[in-house]
This record gives C-alpha cells, sequence and structure tokens, in this order.
C-alpha cells in the first residue's frame, strides 16, 4: 500500500487541527537538525507558537529563522500476516509545513496568537494577565510550503 499526497486545503487543516503537538524541526549555529515537540494553534495557514523569550531554541531561531513543522495523527498499527513481521506498518495522516518564524511583539497580535493556540486545545473562558503577555514569546510561521500524506486510510 503506497502513501498517497494531499493538497486538498480542507483535508490538510483537519490533520493539523487534530494533532496535540507539532515538531518544530530547527538548525543549530554548527549547521545540526533540532527538533521540539510544542504545543501550538492554527489559523487560516499560519501556525503560532509560545514559549519563554529566552532559551536554547529561541537563539537557534533568531540566528536562523527558517523551520520545517511536522503534524502527525490517526496513527494505528497494521498488518497483513501477524505472524510475518515485514507485513506490518502504521497507517497514519502527516502535514509538513516549511516556513521562517516571525517573533511578534505588538501585545494585541500576541494576544490574538495566543487565543489561536488556546482554541487548538478547545479551551473556553480564559484569560490573560498583561505580564503574562508581555513576558511570553509568540511566534508565527506563515506556511510557505505544505504537504499532506495519507497511508492506509
Amino acid at each position: 500500500m503506497k502513501s498517497r499526497t494531499i493538497t486538498f486545503t480542507p483535508d490538510l487543516e483537519a490533520i493539523i487541527k487534530r494533532c496535540e503537538t507539532c515538531v518544530v524541526a530547527m538548525t543549530d549555529p554548527e549547521g545540526l537538525p533540532y527538533a521540539l515537540p510544542m504545543n501550538f494553534g492554527w489559523n487560516d495557514g499560519v501556525v503560532y507558537l509560545h514559549s519563554a523569550p529566552e532559551g536554547k531554541k529561541i537563539a537557534f531561531l533568531k540566528a536562523k529563522p527558517e523551520v520545517c513543522l511536522v503534524f502527525s495523527a490517526d496513527h494505528q498499527l497494521r498488518w497483513q500476516n501477524s505472524e510475518i513481521a515485514c507485513s506490518y506498518s502504521m497507517k497514519y495522516r502527516s502535514v509538513l509545513i516549511f516556513g521562517k518564524v516571525e517573533f511578534i511583539t505588538d501585545f494585541e497580535e500576541k494576544e490574538s496568537a495566543l487565543d489561536s493556540i488556546m482554541q487548538q486545545y478547545g479551551a473556553k473562558d480564559y484569560k490573560y494577565s498583561e505580564p503574562a503577555i508581555r513576558n511570553v514569546c509568540v511566534m508565527k510561521i506563515k506556511a510557505k510550503k505544505i504537504e499532506g500524506r495519507v497511508y492506509g486510510y
């Protein structure tokens, strides 16, 4: 069974919306890959992330803001013959988003981005304190390229 490419935007968004985290792949100063799972928000072709304002990933992203985000959902083990190891595989749906991190500094834009993150997790009736918004690092990644794949479904 071969994987098939997904290009239909509502299908891509449905996969993203089902994910609990995304993996953010970046490059460290020596050119080595560095990847972290992160909470996220998705809204109209833009991924939002939040973090402490300082740290290793922030330094890496400020130096080299190009990233690849990995979203993967609906994992299910499958096999053709339970006694033959090579017949096992994993069903999945996945999306890759390529883009460049932009750091959000505007207070209202930060608040809106945080709303997108909260909505990803079904949160309702939430409030932010002003110091919390001022002291959090909020990033956005506009999708320059999106690739989707489905296997086994």
